[in-house]
């Protein structure tokens, strides 16, 4: 029984014994460096802090001086106590210090597991090692990024697209982008930070920009999908990104008669029915198209239908307006303006209307003028001769 125990235990430590030692410490002389993170995943371009303790457990002052050991080609570190960089650490007996270690992850880096050492030398026999283990998350890049969350907008040829766009510096020096478009003529392209017109963007290293895009389709654009290409350029990096806008149709809506004459004439106290037409010029449908009329004052006007429900692309509808003038209304020429007007298109036409005097008012005239001259040729006749 007891053969079989010492068996296993000589197997246990035999493992033990050959088991790969993973972050462990190494100390000596009684000097240990010591912090809870020693395993921390990181992304490109990040740095990353530690805050060791440097404890001395010996009866001497312990004079150290630090250095890394391992630390991948183009990672770049400090070693700082109070906010400044240090060469040298002393440590009392029996005391404790804390350092500052920074270690700064390259742009341009693979995606991986990364292990280095910090080592503390003192006098004599006062050695220290702290293993770190850095896992990088993602693959790193050395280039400028220029992203979306929103490529594709649909709208009429009325709208303005607006893009919100992510404009990332992935290099390790201060970038001054140019910004242009590709768009075909006719079509307008504006870029704008804090609400401001720009035509450059300047990004720190591994730095980023939002940068509004605003695009204008040009008039009488038919309807289909375009492409907006965009681009953001130094002399040493660029990158571009393709918006896409989706035209669905133009509204395009006009007034008018049927002959295109925008003139009439009515009689004062009279009434007046004109042929109205609502032409639909664009490449969309339109739909409640409500009618209006701003006449001259104690005028009247009435549609045989206020509204019209719908009118397809390049089709028309007739309506028809009745206007009343006032009794009292002097001859001239007088405007009445009509109006047709969806939530999309709008338009309106100024009628020109020639108001004349009632015929009965010209009878009375002159019968009253008969009657004045009558009545003169009585006065002459009866009392001429006195």
């Amino acid at each position: 029984m007891f053969r079989k125990i010492l068996s296993i235990i000589t197997v246990v430590m035999l493992l033990l014994s050959t088991a790969p030692a993973v972050n462990q410490t190494y100390a000596a002389g009684g000097l240990t460096l010591f912090t809870p993170y020693t395993g921390l995943s990181v992304t490109p371009g990040e740095t990353v802090s530690y805050q060791v303790d440097v404890k001395n457990s010996a009866s001497a002052i312990q004079n150290l001086t630090f250095s890394l050991e391992g630390l991948p080609d183009g990672w770049n570190s400090t070693i700082t106590a109070n906010g400044r960089d240090i060469q040298q650490l002393s440590v009392q007996p029996g005391g404790k210090q804390q350092i500052t270690l920074e270690v700064t992850v390259p742009l341009e880096v693979e995606k991986a597991d990364y292990n280095f050492t910090l080592a503390a030398d003192g006098n004599g026999d006062g050695y220290a090692e702290l293993p770190f283990k850095t896992t990088v998350s993602e693959q790193g890049t050395f280039e400028t990024e220029l992203t979306t969350e929103q490529q594709n907008m649909e709208g009429h040829a009325d709208s303005t697209f607006t893009y919100n766009v992510s404009l990332k510096n992935r290099t390790a020096e201060e970038q001054n982008y140019a910004l242009s478009s590709g768009a075909s003529e006719g079509w307008g392209v504006t870029f704008k930070s804090g609400g401001k017109s720009i035509t450059s963007a300047a990004v720190k290293p591994n730095g980023s920009k939002d940068i509004t895009v605003e695009v204008k389709p040009p008039k009488n654009v038919k309807a289909q999908n375009y492409k907006i290409p965009i681009k953001a350029a130094t002399s040493s990096t660029s990158a571009e990104l393709k918006l896409e806008t989706v035209i669905t149709g133009s509204y395009s809506l006009k007034l008018t008669t049927p002959k295109g004459n925008l003139s009439t004439e009515i009689t004062a106290g009279g009434d007046k029915t004109v042929d109205l037409v609502v032409k639909n010029n664009g490449t969309a449908d339109l739909t409640d198209v409500s009618l209006s009329a701003s006449p001259p004052p104690d005028w009247d006007v009435e549609f045989d239908k206020k509204s019209i429900s719908a009118i397809k692309a390049g089709e028309q509808a007739k309506v028809q307006a009745t206007m009343t003038a006032p009794d009292e209304s002097i001859a001239g020429d007088y405007v009445t303006t009509f109006t047709a007007e969806t939530a999309q298109a709008s338009s309106d036409a100024k009628f020109r209307v020639s108001v004349e005097t009632s015929t009965l008012w010209g009878v009375i005239g002159v019968l009253i003028i008969l009657g004045v001259i009558g009545g003169l040729y009585y006065i002459f006749r009866k009392y001429g001769r006195r």
